[in-house]
């Protein structure tokens, strides 16, 4: 008699983690993480209680409309994600879950989230959140991701935008400090996906998808990536040059671009599979630390 009863649950269970699976949930918390730091770093001083809650519920609604994002690119390109081993196991390529089911799920998260935005935070904040929710859904996603190499430079807009959402919901503006943040995020897109094309390079060959190192080799993406980690060392510096960061920022900016040029140095002299995945993996500590040390900077003396 038991045993019956067990299985809906099971089966309730694993359906919430189908769902789940479906906001892409290790990119949502780098995203929130993010605004996160532009919500901060737009209050001067130690927040207070007010603050604290507006913050608390911008990442909640700036979460949820991530996720939703997410839901309808899984969604969009359920067919490329079965020919790719990175994400073959998504509940959409799959098969676990409907396109009804994922559609219905992604715009639930986008009302939601959007209602907090605009009702508890700024109007300003709902739009601009939605705006980016267009632009990576169905911008990047739909037209450019399918169709040009350039997409991770032109769609990194979207991803880069996390610190604006944050700097908007507390000050209800967009100031040169957060178009700062949106320039170091921007510029660091392209090798940090340039890195994980190149040794996965057969699965977007096989899934169809125009990406840099299917197009034009893997010599000329290599140098790309050592081109614009220059780039994005000296976009780097600029909180401190602007005088929103001290010399504790400096100090690690300064450290962690050297190692992430360091890296995008030596995949492009001696290229392998393992350096360029260690690549990969190191652009993402390099982003998590940059916006740490902000953080850290903020309160300093």
């Amino acid at each position: 008699m038991s045993a019956p009863l067990s299985v809906p649950a099971q089966s309730t269970a694993s359906v919430l983690r189908q769902f789940y699976a479906l906001t892409k949930p290790r990119v949502v918390q780098l995203i929130v993480f993010c605004a996160l730091i532009g919500m901060v770093l737009a209050v001067p001083g130690v927040p207070t209680m007010a603050d604290l809650g507006q913050g608390a519920l911008a990442c909640i609604g700036i979460w949820l409309v991530a996720g939703a994002a997410a839901a309808f690119n899984c969604l969009v390109e359920k067919g490329i994600d079965a020919k790719m081993k990175r994400t073959a196991w998504r509940p959409t390529a799959r098969g676990q879950l409907s396109d009804r089911q994922a559609l219905g799920f992604s715009v639930l998260l986008c009302l939601v989230g959007s209602a907090i935005l605009w009702f508890a935070v700024n109007p300003l904040t709902m739009w601009l959140t939605f705006a980016t929710f267009v632009g990576y859904a169905v911008v990047y996603t739909v037209i450019l991701k399918p169709l040009t190499p350039q997409n991770i430079v032109i769609g990194g807009a979207s991803g880069a935008m996390p610190p604006v959402l944050g700097w908007a919901a507390m000050t209800g503006s967009v100031g040169p400090e957060a178009l700062i943040l949106f320039l170091i995020i921007f510029l660091w897109t392209p090798p940090h996906f340039w890195a994980l094309a190149l040794y996965r390079v057969e699965d977007y060959r096989k899934a169809g998808l125009p990406m840099l190192p299917v197009t034009h080799g893997n010599e000329f993406t290599r140098l790309q990536v050592l081109l614009y980690t220059f780039i994005l060392f000296a976009a780097c510096l600029m909180p401190f040059i602007y005088g929103m960061s001290g010399w504790f920022y400096l100090v690690v900016a300064i450290g962690v671009s050297l190692g992430f040029t360091g890296y995008a140095y030596a995949l492009w002299r001696h290229y392998s599979d393992a350096l360029a995945r260690k690549t990969f993996r190191f652009s993402l500590i390099h982003l998590s630390v940059l916006f740490a040390a902000l953080l850290v900077d903020h309160y300093l003396p």
